[in-house]
């Protein structure tokens, strides 16, 4: 078992120019600190030694792990209105007082932390909106189930990985897209004609509104695993070729859905969502009707309509559920990843995460990440918006970053779909109570985002209909 003790720690903002340097193998990946994307690096001593203070940004931070924890993670505080966040200061000091006391954490009467190794932490870095904390393997499978509920953790990789930006080349086809875009009659009545009453429908079975029986689709629950199999059920009736891809023990897997092209091409057009959600700290009910039941009743949709319209597509398009997101997108890492190795020639990837919360007395928006995204496709999406879904206001949010950064970090152009250009405002957000029978959950909003989507992928993928 590895131990970290004896580790050199650099956390500095991300720059293309560290790369270019002695850090580039020693890169453990980017993570977010209010608005500002830092890298995390475990170089050599000598590496470090290597560089005068005036080399490195005045917030960068240099640590040494010393108590022989085994996993790094990196928890940060989302980027939510300041209305929402009065006592989230205290909550994350008391989170540090859970781990630090060595104790289990009882609430409902079920026991949610139960250590198998070695307890507490090490608080590597600190700032107002993100710490890095060394931990035990027991305790970094379930610290998403003790932090506040505005914060969310990432697991840090066990080894370094390569930094890949997003070649020119790989942005061509985008570029093209963007180049030649222009309203189409067609495309219009075809994403016009998504079932909004299908998603609501969809989703009362993904949160146990219904009789579905589903408490929760945390990674690591039974609802996770019913919900996994359905949604390959529901993806294989409109045609697509489907598997469920597991990717690390103990998590639900990724549901991989495919519909291949009518024209010999390796061209990808990539859709998903996560389905795995996450509740109130204490309470085993977590529905995750907006974050994430709202992205993937998204793609269902697209699906559905795809089946109904008898669409066929002249480039691969892939539409993918995925599971451990709300751990740090670990099911997408390892599918991207996956992807890096076998080559892949994905042209556009776009993630839905939490589209359907509407602030009262806001018009409907469509937000698009500040930071970590490729800026040809996320103007694609801001383009095809206006085209197809003039109702949404467009901007950007500092909400980041959903599976898309997970894709974005392997070289391939990759964006995400939100529900509003600012910080996250759902007061349910992380909550067990994030349901779709609530005030300001909009299936209005969601469907005028999906018809972005699903005209993106048009206009990207090339199509026919064979109805």
């Amino acid at each position: 078992m590895i131990s970290l003790a004896g580790a050199l720690l650099l956390i500095t903002p991300f720059s293309p120019s560290l790369f270019d340097t002695c850090l580039s193998g020693s890169y453990y990946g980017n993570y977010n600190d209010g608005q500002t994307t830092n890298s995390v690096f475990l170089p050599e001593a000598a590496c470090l030694d290597s560089w005068s203070a005036e080399a490195l940004a005045p917030s960068a931070s240099i640590a040494e792990a010393t108590q022989g924890y085994q996993q790094l993670v990196w928890v940060e505080q989302k980027a939510v209105e300041s209305s929402l966040l009065a006592a989230t200061r205290s909550e994350f000091d008391a989170f540090l007082e859970i781990l630090s006391e060595h104790r289990h954490v009882e609430r409902d009467q079920e026991v949610l932390y139960v250590p198998e190794d070695k307890m507490g932490y090490e608080l590597l870095h600190r700032t107002p909106t993100a710490a890095l904390l060394a931990v035990s393997h027991s305790t970094a499978r379930s610290i998403d189930t003790l932090l506040p509920p505005f914060w969310k953790s990432v697991l840090v990789p066990a080894a370094p990985v390569d930094f890949i930006p997003v070649p020119a080349d790989a942005v061509k086809h985008v570029k093209h897209v963007l180049s030649t875009l222009k309203f189409d009659p067609e495309i219009a009545g075809i994403v016009e004609s998504i079932s909004l009453p299908q998603m609501v429908n969809d989703i009362r079975f993904l949160t146990g509104e219904d009789e579905s029986g589903i408490m929760s689709r945390h990674s690591f629950s039974e609802g996770s695993r019913t919900a996994s199999k359905w949604l390959k059920a529901r993806f294989e009736d409109t045609g697509a070729t489907c598997e469920l891809q597991p990717f690390l023990a103990g998590f639900a897997p990724n549901v991989v859905c495919t519909y291949p092209s009518t024209v010999p091409t390796n061209a990808t057009v990539l859709l998903s969502a996560h389905y795995d959600s996450r509740g109130s700290f204490g309470s085993t009910r977590a529905p995750g009707g907006d974050d994430d039941g709202s992205g993937t009743i998204s793609i269902l949709a697209i699906a559905r309509t795809i089946a109904r319209k008898g669409i066929k597509f002249q480039s691969n398009v892939q539409i993918i559920a995925f599971a451990g997101e709300e751990q740090g997108l670990l099911g997408s890492k390892a599918y991207a990843r996956k992807m890096r190795e076998q080559n892949a020639e994905i042209t556009v990837m776009i993630q839905a995460d939490m589209l359907a919360y509407h602030v009262p007395d806001e018009p409907p928006q469509l937000g698009l990440p500040a930071t970590i995204g490729t800026p040809e496709v996320t103007q694609l999406v801001a383009n095809v918006s206006a085209l197809y879904s003039p109702e949404l206001r467009v901007g950007y949010t500092a909400a980041c970053c959903s599976d898309h950064q997970s894709f974005h970090e392997q070289g391939f152009p990759a964006t995400q779909v939100f529900e509003r250009a600012g910080p996250i405002a759902d007061p349910m957000y992380h909550n067990s109570g994030d349901l779709s029978d609530r005030e300001g959950y909009d299936f209005q909003q969601v469907k005028s985002i999906a018809k972005v989507q699903l005209a993106t992928l048009l206009h990207s993928a090339g199509y026919e209909l064979s109805q």
